[in-house]
């Protein structure tokens, strides 16, 4: 293909470089523009696979997207009856710049400060210990923070996040901490409906098996920490199309979460 594109043009654009080949002035000048017009092409592609035009493309944290916007789905499409809805869960960050997503919804202690990026609070969860009743009925007598010491715990990442949840509940004597780390909060979720341990979720993945009885609030706290924030590019902003689907976010996500009893559905 080199080869044509020489004959073509009349100028060299590679020349021999011991055992391999090197750009010539005009091939260095030449790949630099190609260069810019197969990133617009591969633009363009990227718009066609996404739909653009007649879709919206959000990223979103798994638990987020499969235990409360999922069900919920319904009425956002409902409002956009010309667009299709393309929610994404996904625990990588998308690349606007590639034209990754239109949006995404994502948990962050601070708002967003990347340049040509814009967020907005939707809402800061309350952060709950959650378990089955079945585990409860096992480990009777649990009435304080401190006593929840000597219960399975269901970590992510690390122990960092239920380290945090006791020092905001007073409990200054922490142990090691132990139990299994999962990584991601809608399988710590998982896992406590399973009888297997106690997870720290935001009230907003949990909101419904609470109220089901599936899970119950071991320990009654009111702690916070960061919040579901609303991310997309400047250019972007006031789509009518995306400020249709913040609005929605915004009251989905304000209902506040069921808050059963102690050992309720036990």
């Amino acid at each position: 293909h080199i080869q044509n594109l020489e004959a073509a043009v009349g100028i060299s654009l590679v020349k021999k470089d011991g055992r391999g080949l090197k750009l010539t002035r005009e091939g260095e000048r030449f790949a630099i523009k190609a260069r810019k017009a197969f990133d617009l092409l591969e633009e363009a592609t990227a718009e066609l696979a996404h739909g653009r035009g007649d879709a919206i493309h959000i990223c979103c944290m798994v638990g987020l997207a499969s235990h409360r916007l999922l069900a919920r789905l319904p009425i956002l499409e409902a409002s956009l009856t010309d667009t299709e809805v393309i929610l994404q869960p996904t625990s990588e960050r998308p690349d606007f710049d590639r034209d990754e997503a239109d949006a995404e919804i994502i948990y962050l202690e601070q708002p967003e400060t990347r340049d040509g990026l814009r967020s907005e609070l939707l809402v800061r969860p309350r952060i709950l210990a959650v378990a089955s009743p079945a585990l409860l009925r096992r480990h009777p007598g649990i009435a304080s923070a401190s006593d929840m010491l000597q219960l399975p715990l269901l970590h992510e990442k690390s122990t960092a996040l239920w380290e945090g949840w006791f020092h905001s509940q007073g409990v200054n004597e922490i142990p090691r901490l132990r139990g299994p780390r999962l990584w991601h909060g809608h399988l710590t979720l998982e896992a406590a409906r399973l009888g297997q341990g106690v997870a720290l979720v935001s009230d907003l993945i949990c909101g419904d098996r609470l109220e089901s009885g599936e899970l119950v609030e071991v320990v009654p706290s009111q702690i916070q920490s960061g919040g579901y924030y609303f991310v997309a590019p400047n250019a972007k902003w006031n789509d009518p199309v995306l400020t249709t689907v913040r609005r929605w976010l915004a009251a989905t996500l304000s209902v506040p979460a069921a808050s059963p009893a102690r050992g309720a559905g036990a």
